[in-house]
């Protein structure tokens, strides 16, 4: 039996958030309050950078020092904009990676700063064609620089790299990464989106992931990771899910990822167009209520 639940990590798309809509739903905006006042700490934990996640939570009443683990576990703040973690990846590292996976797909560095610049690639058409509403999002972070290369003089780090493109070539990226010279210098993480034929192959720096990243806040809190959930759906999230004592996979991941869940033992919540993710927060606070009792 496992102890009532102390802290939770939540991905966002394809868990937080419905299939096509940027709002979460009220059911799960309720799920998130009950947590925290049932004295639950509630963070997500999201490929997205900062900026990109924030503003998803404002107004639903959620407390400011809610933690936001960003750009795949290599940020994290709270809510309310104060700094907690954070890790680089080399620009001389970042610039190899350039001329490695261009012919792969679209290029784009993230910057831990707000504003033109936070997101810079050297393609703005290519990128448009294939994550367009990506794109529209964060046109007004968006800088152009070419080659992408006199972005990254040393000194100027990313927190985070991507390339992106259709399934087929973003697994071709990842086997060139790991046969390259820069495999120990960067951590590379693979989420897929099959119905769209798009996937997201994440540079960050070594050993940065979202379990990294919530072994990390559980510390800080003193909570032990029996009393940690974490919630996803995506290749990305299972590193939080391995380290986390208590895992839960969606409903609407990918059919390996539940065949992964079923042969760890993890637990299946309803998808997130039924607002899975309330259905098991609602039993996490049942649960820590009737232990006070």
């Amino acid at each position: 039996m496992h102890p009532p639940v102390r802290l939770v990590a939540i991905d966002m798309d394809g868990t937080l958030l419905p299939t096509f809509s940027q709002s979460i739903s009220p059911r799960n905006a309720k799920a998130l309050r009950a947590a925290q006042q049932a004295g639950i700490t509630v963070a997500i934990a999201t490929g997205r950078r900062t900026a990109y996640t924030a503003p998803l939570l404002e107004g639903l009443g959620l407390r400011a020092d809610m933690p936001l683990i960003t750009s795949n576990g290599a940020v994290t703040r709270t809510l309310g904009g104060d700094p907690i973690d954070r890790s680089h990846l080399e620009a001389r590292v970042a610039r190899g990676l350039c001329s490695l996976l261009r012919p792969f797909g679209t290029l784009v560095f993230t910057f831990d700063h707000i504003g033109r610049g936070e997101l810079v690639l050297e393609d703005f058409e290519q990128a448009h064609h294939r994550i367009a509403i990506w794109v529209e999002a964060n046109r007004d972070a968006i800088e152009v620089v070419q080659p992408l290369e006199n972005a990254l003089p040393d000194g100027n780090d990313p927190i985070q790299g991507m390339v992106t493109g259709g399934l087929d070539k973003m697994r071709q990226a990842e086997k060139a990464l790991k046969a390259s010279q820069w495999s120990g210098s960067c951590e590379a993480v693979r989420t897929e989106y099959p119905g769209r034929d798009l996937s997201i192959l994440d540079l960050l720096p070594p050993g940065v992931s979202k379990g990294w990243a919530l072994e990390r806040l559980a510390a800080r809190l003193g909570v032990d990771r029996k009393e940690t959930m974490a919630i996803g759906d995506n290749w990305n999230d299972v590193d939080m899910l391995e380290w986390a004592g208590q895992a839960v996979m969606m409903a609407n991941a990918a059919h390996d990822l539940r065949t992964l869940a079923k042969t760890r033992g993890w637990k299946q919540t309803p998808p997130n167009d039924e607002d899975g993710v309330a259905v098991t927060l609602e039993m996490a606070v049942a649960r820590r209520t009737s232990d006070r009792v």
